[in-house]
């Protein structure tokens, strides 16, 4: 039995009801200790879940704004093609660059993709294949569409093509 108890000896004749009784309230502290062990549990599953809710409470609008970024970045696509160098150029850059800032300072990161680094169906979505010779087979031939992560959590992952084997007589 429990050792913080000290039990005096009990005469012979009323051993067995106090006995009883005793093990009955036991019994009614242990089930006590295993309600407030289940209690604290739910207590700290609902401090948990309140915690990601708050960190993840972004990921909607996050994830609609990516969208903008998108639009932004082909506008610096089109005018790399049309060679423009001028204010209008530095203008998108700069927006850019304070958008990702922005996004960084809520948690969510453009993930860091070059040519040749292997393809993670987790962080990446493949959307073709590209037979080559210039980079391994399995790694990322080129990123159509960033990916962005949201703390720890893929937000969006990023639209790749990925390198195969040539074709037997090479491409």
């Amino acid at each position: 039995m429990n050792e913080e108890f000290e039990i005096e000896p009990i005469p012979l004749e009323t051993a067995d009801p106090v006995r009883a009784e005793l093990e009955k309230a036991y019994r009614q502290i242990a089930e006590y200790k295993l309600l407030l062990a289940d209690f604290d549990n739910a207590r700290k599953r609902l401090l948990q879940d309140a915690e990601r809710q708050r960190k993840f409470a972004q990921e909607p609008l996050a994830h609609d704004l990516l969208a903008t970024m998108d639009n932004l970045d082909r506008a610096i696509d089109a005018g790399k093609k049309a060679g423009e160098t001028g204010p209008l150029a530095q203008g998108v850059h700069a927006t850019i660059s304070l958008f990702l800032d922005v996004l960084k300072r809520h948690g969510v990161t453009k993930m860091a993709i070059e040519q040749g680094t292997p393809f993670d169906p987790n962080r990446h979505q493949a959307v073709m294949e590209q037979p080559t010779n210039d980079i391994a087979p399995g790694t990322i031939f080129q990123v159509l569409q960033h990916g962005f992560m949201l703390h720890d959590r893929v937000l969006r992952p990023a639209s790749v093509i990925v390198a195969s084997e040539p074709p037997a007589g090479g491409v």
